[in-house]
């Protein structure tokens, strides 16, 4: 009982390098008890991933070897259907298939959900199913209006933990909307200034 992303994560081994590094007594603190935590999303996790337009996505094949997806789409693609679940419309790629492939033999995923610009990330362990594209009812929660790609099939995902991650060593990242947005009023001023301008009489300048 208790963190439940730690339950899963820290491994003996895990745990013995902790001790051996001296950071075993903190994480320990939040180690039993009578109630589970962190295994549903609350409204923060929910707003969190709700803003996101995109994530990152580790299965393991049956070599054993993990293997790491970027999966991306209009922000709000991923979304929140239960405090247990959440899903995404899989979109048409390059067709490689080695995350569903992999999703065959073993359910386990491990999702990271990044936000740069706040130097903010989430990390969840869940386990994943496919859904038909023909599955209509499903496939309509997760479907986003107006986004031309091709779904393929839909993923759901049951939730099992979640972590917040410290903002150490995250590079402050924005995107081409985010730096639109922080300029529009200089660019305003700079129209307003270049209007006024040409307004004064040649003589004058």
């Amino acid at each position: 009982m208790g963190h439940k992303y730690q339950e899963l994560a820290f491994t003996d081994r895990v745990k013995a390098e902790q001790l051996a590094s001296g950071s075993r007594t903190n994480y320990a603190r939040r180690e039993g008890g009578d109630q589970d935590f962190n295994d549903r999303l609350g409204p923060s996790e929910a707003d969190f991933i709700g803003r996101r337009d995109s994530f990152y996505m580790a299965t393991v094949g049956e070599t054993g070897w993990p293997y790491i997806q970027h999966r991306g789409g209009p922000e709000g693609f991923v979304r929140i259907l239960d405090e247990k679940t959440l899903g995404f419309a899989d979109f048409a790629g390059n067709r490689q298939y080695i995350s569903v492939g992999n999703l065959a033999g073993d359910d386990r995923v491990s999702l990271f959900f990044m936000d740069y610009a706040n130097r903010t990330r989430l990390k969840l362990l869940g386990r994943a199913r496919t859904i038909d594209r023909n599955d209509v009812d499903v496939i309509d929660r997760l479907m986003l209006s107006g986004y031309k790609a091709r779904v393929e099939r839909g993923l759901l995902i049951t939730v099992e933990a979640f972590d917040w991650n410290c903002p150490q060593h995250i590079s402050q990242r924005f995107s081409a909307a985010d730096v639109e947005t922080a300029v529009a009023p200089l660019k305003k001023r700079l129209a307003e200034l270049e209007a006024l301008l040409g307004a004064t009489p040649t003589g004058r300048r």
